[in-house]
């Protein structure tokens, strides 16, 4: 985010994948864009929504991502920020779901939405097995597999979600998507899910990517209700 830049009342952070090993430009500030593009259409008489890309630490180990992000949550709230949401794909997408879901010392640091695109949810599978070794290491127990999945953290407060995946997706499977989602369904936590048939891994806004370029019509929609 520019330091220059005050938040609107509404404030996303995007948060772009690439297993805990690098960020993918293209889930980064093109998906920021689009989501300052938003704000006339989302609130047009309100204070509007504003959004930065947060390049959080890689190859290093948990709660060190957790923990920049949490800076990142609260240096927006003291520049003015309310409502923090985050929209996260891939790794990125499982840092922003700890975020969102994982227990808070500090309430500056909530979340108050998560939008996830093929995000890995848990850490108990072998997939995506590359970011699981960056973020806990080689011999990582089962305790600390489990406090990082997703599906694990989920507790009737837990914020609203939304959910995006293809049945295609090879090196994350949308098992990762279903588990988090039915976790959230047990926990009446409101949530919405979108599994397109069709389409690889790292689609970012997925333009001209068939019927998953759908995914952001209906997250404009979902915002449009997060945002007021």
């Amino acid at each position: 985010m520019s330091e220059g830049l005050v938040p609107a009342a509404t404030h996303v952070i995007v948060l772009p994948g690439g297993g805990y090993a690098m960020h993918a430009a293209h889930e980064a500030e093109p998906v920021a864009a689009w989501l300052s593009g938003l704000t006339g259409r989302l609130r047009p008489t309100g204070p509007g929504l504003s959004a930065s890309v947060f390049r959080y630490p890689l190859n290093v180990r948990h709660p060190a991502p957790l923990l920049g992000l949490r800076g990142e949550i609260r240096r927006l709230r003291e520049r003015g920020a309310d409502r923090i949401g985050v929209v996260g794909f891939s790794a990125g997408g499982h840092l922003a779901g700890l975020a969102a879901l994982a227990s808070l010392d500090d309430p500056r640091d909530s979340v108050q939405f998560a939008l996830l695109g093929y995000a890995i949810t848990s850490m108990e599978t072998e997939t995506y097995r590359p970011a699981r070794l960056i973020l806990l290491g080689e011999d990582a127990p089962p305790d600390l597999r489990r406090a990082t999945s997703l599906d694990a953290l989920v507790a009737a407060a837990s914020p609203p979600f939304f959910l995006w995946h293809t049945a295609e997706d090879v090196y994350v499977p949308p098992e990762h998507t279903y588990r988090l989602a039915s976790a959230l369904a047990t926990h009446e936590v409101p949530h919405t899910v979108h599994v397109f048939p069709h389409g690889p891994h790292s689609l970012g806004l997925a333009h001209g990517a068939g019927e998953a370029a759908a995914w952001t019509g209906f997250a404009e929609r979902w915002l449009a209700e997060q945002a007021s």
